[in-house]
């Protein structure tokens, strides 16, 4: 029996090394794993997080950064107790709050009861408009948990105590489970995504306003004399709380513990309840003390699910992908760190009240062709009321870009971007090709009339060019200067075109 232990352990020793000597050597495949320097959260912590990970660290595999760069397009979602409010920016507005309004916010959750909210409803529309993908708040700044943590906040502000605000000591889990909803709204999305096959992206905030521990990372209200050696930020956060912040005593390591073992613990719960997690989007950041331990997490994470992407803010190049947000990168970048967009529909990425403040259906196509041409994904944000239901306007304007997709989702999907400069012709044209190289996809972001001329693209001798949606093969001729596509005078006519927005032409450049 001795031998049979002893050579169990020798097998799990020897298995647990060449899996080392993977991720070992994965590491060193992708020495050029980096951020863009002017990435702004990769700048928040760069001067304490090494550029290197440790030798013990590994991304997720490249299978994982394929399925993530096939993505392409998904739908970013943020859903809080800022919902009820109705208002813009996420949960943001509690810091310029009075300190009544503060107490009032925090305690919204007691008759919180959105009955709208229906997770087979919501992957269905998200499904049916093309999307891969969809992100969603588990927790934001606010620090209010939309899943049923087993985790316990044991000291928070009293905004109204007498006297002014004080810590006060606590026993809840400040989640939607002490709402009279009490239904894990993460679990039924997450088994939602999962029927449907679509991926999963768990947000989730480093920081948490409501919880005393956290004091004074990324703004929280509470700060400390210390701040600006725990945050590096402590002007920003003058700034962001004028004279709403509340100075307090500096956290002893008792509180510093139990806030890094209360993160780690809520991670954990995201990654081993859910099922397959392909996405942890994680947000802000938490300051050079406690990066070792916030390290340690990150290192226990992978352990959990190797192949989930961690998006890098808070931890530097040991994240897996970054997100742009509200904006396309005006070029392709200079690294091989994938990319997703975060762009708001609306004027922020929760609840937009007003119908024409959300973009269109014309804005969602020509981002989503400019992200993908040039090698990212695109993720359109909105967000629901507090009741759970979206505003008929971002979901009309999200169905249109649907149906685009119906019709050209052939030059989006799993497609790659060309290679150096090729992904565009001037302001109106942008490009995909297939994996293989051998069929390159042409958009024009405008009518392009009669005749459709690209200066890059050699179609290979017999070649049938056709815009997507149809099935008549286009004339064509190839010249010294590239090729000039004719346009049939019966789709010069609106109305009998195959799509709206932007036209996509399929181009067969290597021979079959």
């Amino acid at each position: 029996m001795s031998d049979v232990i002893m050579n169990r352990r020798s097998f799990l020793a020897a298995s647990a090394a060449a899996s080392a000597a993977l991720r070992s050597s994965r590491a060193a495949e992708r020495r050029n794993h980096h951020l863009p320097a002017r990435d702004t959260h990769y700048r928040h912590v760069q001067s304490y997080v090494e550029e290197v990970p440790v030798p013990e660290y590994g991304w997720a595999s490249d299978a994982a950064y394929e399925r993530f760069r096939d993505i392409k397009y998904g739908v970013r979602l943020h859903w809080g107790l800022y919902s009820i409010l109705g208002g813009p920016n996420e949960s943001w507005p509690f810091l310029t709050m009075d300190s009544p309004e503060r107490q009032r916010y925090q305690a919204m959750y007691k008759t919180w009861n959105p009955q709208g909210f229906n997770a087979d409803e919501w992957m269905d529309l998200f499904a049916g408009c093309g999307m891969k993908m969809f992100a969603f708040t588990s927790k934001h700044h606010e620090g209010f948990s939309m899943f049923d943590t087993r985790t316990r906040v044991r000291r928070r502000a009293n905004w109204t105590a007498p006297g002014g605000p004080a810590m006060e000591d606590c026993d809840l889990a400040y989640s939607i489970m002490e709402t009279p909803f009490r239904r894990d709204v993460v679990r039924e999305l997450c088994d939602a995504a999962h029927k449907r096959d679509i991926k999963i992206d768990l947000y989730f905030s480093h920081p948490d306003w409501y919880d005393a521990d956290f004091r004074p990372y990324c703004f929280h209200p509470l700060q400390v004399p210390s701040s600006d050696i725990l945050t590096g930020v402590h002007q920003e956060a003058r700034q962001r709380l004028g004279d709403r912040a509340v100075i307090v005593p500096d956290t002893t390591p008792e509180e510093v513990n139990r806030m890094m073992a209360r993160h780690r613990a809520q991670l954990t719960e995201l990654l081993t309840r859910y099922g397959t997690v392909d996405m942890l989007c994680l947000d802000m950041w938490l300051g050079p003390k406690v990066w070792p331990q916030l390290r340690e997490t990150i290192l226990q994470l992978r352990k959990l699910q190797p192949d989930v992407m961690l998006r890098a803010r808070g931890i530097g190049n040991y994240g897996d992908y970054y997100t742009p947000e509200g904006f396309v990168p005006g070029d392709k970048e200079n690294t091989d760190t994938p990319w997703f967009v975060i762009y708001p529909l609306g004027s922020s990425f929760s609840y937009e009240r007003v119908a024409e403040n959300h973009k269109g259906a014309a804005w969602v196509v020509r981002n989503l062709i400019d992200s993908v041409a040039k090698g990212g994904n695109f993720m359109v944000g909105i967000g629901p009321d507090g009741d759970g239901r979206f505003h008929p306007t971002a979901v009309s304007q999200l169905k249109e870009a649907g149906e685009w997709l119906k019709v050209n989702g052939a030059g989006i999907y799993a497609t790659r971007p060309r290679e150096a400069d090729l992904w565009s012709e001037g302001a109106d044209v942008r490009f995909t090709r297939t994996k293989d190289n051998k069929t390159v996809y042409a958009f024009a972001l405008k009518w392009p009339g009669e005749k459709l001329f690209l200066r890059s693209v050699r179609p290979a001798d017999g070649s049938v060019i056709q815009m997507l949606g149809t099935n008549m093969p286009l004339k064509w001729i190839r010249q010294d200067t590239g090729v000039e596509v004719e346009i049939p005078a019966g789709l010069q006519d609106e109305s009998r075109r195959p799509c709206r927005f932007a036209w996509g032409f399929q181009i067969r450049t290597q021979a079959a």
